[in-house]
């Protein structure tokens, strides 16, 4: 198995047992979630998710160009936006929520993802068009 072959397996075993667990109970998954302590520590959480994404994306630009890791972005924010969906009042109100209380220190606190965004972004752009 490839390294990305290897990726996409854990994300389906992962995905599998979540939604197993989902359709037998619900509330056992919440018991999951909860128990994961990884929300707890947004620092080490942050940190631990750049060090995978970056090899992740190491790996996927040995088979995959940044345009076609954009375009399958784009096909997993639109399987976001159906899950969200679903649940479309608890979503607009913790987004209010969180601009609410957070308002403008929100790009503050966000600087890391708003600077990889950008970053990533300037890359495909610079890719599409250069």
């Amino acid at each position: 198995m490839t390294p990305v072959e290897i990726m996409a397996l854990i994300v389906a075993v992962f995905v599998g047992f979540k939604l197993l667990m989902i359709l037998i109970s619900p509330k056992s998954w919440m018991g999951i979630v909860e128990t994961v302590t990884i929300w707890k520590n947004p620092i080490p959480t942050i940190l631990v998710s750049i060090v995978l994404a970056a090899v992740t994306l190491m790996y996927l630009l040995q088979e995959l160009t940044i345009v076609q890791i954009f375009a399958t972005t784009l096909f997993v924010m639109f399987l976001m936006i159906i899950s969200l969906s679903s649940c479309a009042k608890a979503t607009l109100a913790l987004e209010k929520q969180v601009f609410k209380e957070i308002g403008v220190k929100l790009s503050m606190e966000a600087w890391l993802a708003i600077i990889v965004w950008g970053i990533l972004t300037i890359w495909v752009l610079w890719a599409l068009f250069a």
